[in-house]
């Protein structure tokens, strides 16, 4: 029996769905325009109903974090995000120091909009830049390259964003430990607050699962997984999540709540939400139908499942978020968030912790652990 007695914080994501090109290894729910005109003005239509749909579920509570993701968020105008924040405003209160991210991509069309989104108050910038080397471009399928990366990071500085991010990937086909310092090197010349930098991975149902490149060997794989930490806590970044790494304080709000097993709305195609009902005492996931073309009907609606956790998943599901950062949380986080008293998983504790997955007075997991953190998860599943 769980008793959950506080309401978490609450974050907004907002899906946007199109992208120019469909990248070979991209198993998000993203859709080709073929350099056509997305459908902007209906679907910030559709988004804002979305939103009034599901006003209910979190009626009063303050917005901690907006992430504006895809897809490339970028294709849309100024303006029309303009209307989709002012709506979302008008309906939902701001907390005061809130983080809205945009999710950019390097393109050219991209970058004549920056200047724009930032006086319309998106306030960080998160900028697809996978790599900064054209052969490895062109194998990943991107639309931009490498100068061009390099000029939509100064753009954006000149437009004002203090806080951004870049996104990059290693572990990329014919990619050489040089090579992934090289594109680390050149990231950090632009002094980012934050850095994602994460290994490729082929996904089931993607381009690359179907006509798999040739990815480095493990032994490479590892070196430069091991170099590439040693050069960014050299270069003043705390590894604070799985992949991700941040300046003092700048650490991403959005993403934090996700790992800190705080609640979420979704709104968009495809969109997923975890809302905490206390009334209830429930915890309940919401998707929103997939499809745009669905999205767009205006005779359904648009939430296609929900689903109330379980008490015996709610150990796994917070771990699975709380154990990728690499601080740990506490045991009154646990507690908090789940509703369960810590020694209801006491058991699965010993396990991970006689494994060497686990610290023992903090849910904190050990170098090993985060090494095989699958590994580790498995003591959580329940039987």
């Amino acid at each position: 029996m769980s008793t959950l007695l506080k309401l978490p914080p609450l974050s907004l994501y907002i899906h946007i769905p199109w992208c120019i090109k469909k990248c070979p290894y991209c198993d998000f729910n993203s859709h080709s325009t073929n350099y056509e005109e997305p459908p902007e003005e209906a679907y910030v239509t559709a988004l804002i109903q979305d939103l009034e749909e599901d006003l209910a579920k979190i009626w009063g509570r303050p917005i901690a974090s907006i992430f504006i993701g895809g897809g490339t968020p970028s294709l849309f105008s100024a303006k029309a995000i303009e209307r989709l924040l002012q709506a979302i405003h008008t309906r939902l209160a701001f907390n005061p120091l809130i983080e809205i991210t945009l999710e950019a991509n390097p393109g050219t069309f991209e970058q004549q909009k920056f200047k724009d989104f930032k006086q319309i108050g998106i306030n960080r910038l998160s900028i697809g830049v996978q790599s900064f080397q054209n052969d490895k471009l062109n194998l990943l399928g991107r639309v931009h390259h490498g100068d061009e990366a390099k000029h939509a990071i100064e753009i954006a500085k000149e437009a004002g964003f203090i806080n951004f991010n870049i996104d990059l990937m290693h572990g990329l086909p014919q990619q050489s430990v040089s090579d992934a310092l090289f594109d680390l090197t050149t990231a950090l010349s632009f002094s980012p607050p934050h850095l994602s930098w994460y290994q490729l991975t082929i996904e089931p149902n993607t381009a690359f699962a179907k006509f798999s490149p040739v990815l480095p060997h493990e032994e490479i794989l590892f070196e430069i997984q091991q170099q590439g930490h040693a050069f960014l806590a050299t270069n003043g970044y705390e590894h604070y999540e799985i992949s991700a790494y941040a300046k003092p304080n700048h650490q991403a709000n959005h993403n934090l709540n996700y790992w800190q097993f705080g609640d979420y709305l979704g709104i968009g195609a495809g969109a997923h939400s975890k809302i905490t009902d206390l009334a209830s005492q429930t915890i309940i996931r919401y998707t929103k139908t997939r499809n745009p073309k669905d999205y767009l009907d205006k005779t359904k609606s648009f939430t296609c499942h929900s689903q109330s956790i379980e008490t015996f998943d709610l150990p796994l599901e917070f771990m699975m978020n709380a154990l990728r950062l690499t601080q740990g949380v506490s045991f009154d986080l646990f507690e908090s968030r789940t509703g369960l008293a810590i020694h209801t998983i006491s058991e699965q504790l010993r396990s991970a912790q006689q494994q060497g997955f686990l610290e023992k007075t903090f849910l904190k997991t050990t170098p090993l652990g985060q090494q095989f953190l699958n590994d580790c998860l498995l003591s959580f599943e329940s039987t």
